[in-house]
């Protein structure tokens, strides 16, 4: 639940563009990052200031966005969440119209407007923005940041008392130098972040008013800053020393930056709660993780979604983990697993796949080459190498040998296996589902297991050995098969010295 100490009365995120330098059939705002859609990570953001509304604004494939976008707000939480569409005249200043258009018409107080495509704006800077506002009482608060390179955006013009004067965008700032030599502005580099804190009082007075007459014909947002001012309104800022959480993506190339920036955040937070990352680079935690103290995180190790990893816990190497819960002290190295249960002191790996609806228990183990689904493992159960467990229940300090599948499914459905605690299965055993084995049974190697086995019994497949002499040389003729192994009769008929 958000735990913000101040509350706006409104949050409005703007989530109407294309996104055509993504080069996606993929709307830009749902592309994903650290577990959360690029709009998740706003709306999150959003939801912690706990706003009495919260609305977004939508456009392109806005069928597909808005569905998106209230799945996201019911996995938050969100319990009010408006959708507002963007019309045909172009410009945040509209953009920001309609949304509040969607808000009481009697609403007062601050009205924060941020974006879809800025995923790493955290909310304890949307908190500083709205507690300088409403502290001050100011008419618009904007969120500034300090760029070595400035290039495209607006920059901050502040008057002599240090307010906000004005914004004036790049292009302008460039025109300008061009035509009086004074370059003052270009060389400005603290700049517009585009997410403000308004008064909704404001808003609904002077954004009808807003003109599309410019070059871009559009309508700025940018210009309720000036008409805020000329009613005597006090515009000012609020700063982020961190560049990256004003920045969107608008390709691939910063969506992949953003990602990086995003993780690292991640990890440098657990790192600080007590978890170890042996090698930051190669390790990826989702936001939605939760990590515990003395938890190891190998190198190559990726954890998504709802994974719950508890104290000393070993996860790694290469490992892939997607809404899986990790007992104490268990160790997994060199698994993927989805939606899979791993009590604690289990063992699991290498190179094991564990499907949903595993559940292992306590200092239970699935080695080598393992693959399971819908399987419930007991306490101190083996499933060390080389084999299938599906839509089966082992259970307590049963040992599988290796080479066991279960034969669940006949070609229309599927069926379960249930074997009891303390059995011993041999090597190659087959259960052909439905079946159930007995607590305390025995099977022998390469048993097909057809029939249940009762508890304490030995179920075998008996069958004598036939052995054929001389069936290679002869059905195998020049094979090197054959002739090994005349070389061998050779060295046995040969004389002895």
């Amino acid at each position: 639940m958000p735990q913000s100490s101040v509350r706006p009365s409104a949050v409005i995120v703007l989530a109407a563009g294309q996104g055509t330098r993504m080069k996606s059939t993929t709307p830009k705002i749902m592309h994903p990052i650290g577990g959360r859609s690029l709009v998740g990570h706003a709306l999150a953001a959003a939801h912690s200031l706990a706003p009495e509304h919260l609305v977004a604004v939508v456009r392109h494939e806005r069928d597909r966005v808005a569905e998106h976008i209230e799945s996201v707000a019911e996995g938050l939480g969100i319990a009010s969440l408006a959708i507002a569409d963007q019309d045909e005249v172009p410009g945040t200043g509209r953009a920001v119209e309609l949304g509040l258009a969607a808000l009481p018409e009697d609403l007062e107080g601050t009205v924060v407007v941020t974006y879809g495509d800025v995923p790493l704006l955290t909310p304890e800077t949307l908190e500083r923005l709205v507690a300088a506002h409403e502290a001050d009482g100011n008419a618009v608060t904007v969120l500034t940041a300090a760029l070595e390179d400035a290039t495209g955006y607006g920059r901050i013009v502040r008057d002599g008392e240090g307010l906000v004067e004005r914004i004036m965008e790049h292009k302008d700032a460039l025109a300008h130098a061009e035509s009086t030599g004074d370059s003052s502005f270009v060389e400005i580099r603290e700049v517009n972040s585009g997410i403000y804190a308004f008064d909704a009082a404001l808003l609904r007075r002077t954004l009808p008013a807003i003109s599309t007459d410019n070059v871009q014909g559009e309508k700025y947002l940018t210009d309720v800053l000036g008409m805020a001012r000329a009613e005597g309104g006090r515009v000012a800022s609020v700063g982020t020393d961190d560049v990256w959480e004003v920045e969107g993506a608008n390709d691939r190339r910063q969506l992949s930056d953003l990602g990086r920036r995003l993780n690292d955040r991640v990890l440098r937070h657990w790192m600080k709660e007590g978890v170890t990352v042996v090698d930051p680079a190669s390790t990826w935690v989702d936001v939605t993780v939760t990590l515990a103290s003395d938890v190891t995180l190998k190198p190559g190790t990726q954890l998504h979604g709802a994974t719950q990893v508890a104290t000393g816990a070993v996860v790694g190497p290469d490992t892939t983990l997607t809404d899986t819960r990790v007992g104490e002290r268990a160790v997994v190295k060199r698994t993927d697993a989805t939606e899979a249960v791993i009590g604690a002191d289990a063992v699991v790996g290498p190179f094991t796949y564990l499907r949903p609806g595993t559940v292992l228990g306590e200092e239970g183990k699935i080695g080598a080459f393992y693959e399971t689904k819908k399987v419930t493992i007991g306490r101190g159960a083996k499933l060390s190498h080389l084999g299938y467990a599906g839509d089966a229940e082992i259970g307590e300090y049963t040992n599988i040998g290796c080479g066991n599948i279960t034969a669940n499914y006949d070609g229309e459905k599927k069926h379960r296996t249930v074997i009891g605690a303390h059995v011993r299965t041999g090597s190659n055993t087959v259960f052909t589902a439905p079946v159930t084995v007995g607590d305390g049974a025995y099977t022998g190697a390469g048993a097909v297991v057809r029939e249940d086995v009762p508890a304490g019994a030995l179920a075998l497949n008996a069958v004598s050995q036939r052995t054929i002499e001389g069936w290679v040389p002869a059905k195998r003729p020049g094979t090197s098969s054959a002739q090994a192994a005349q070389a061998a009769d050779a060295q046995v008929d040969a004389p002895q010295g």
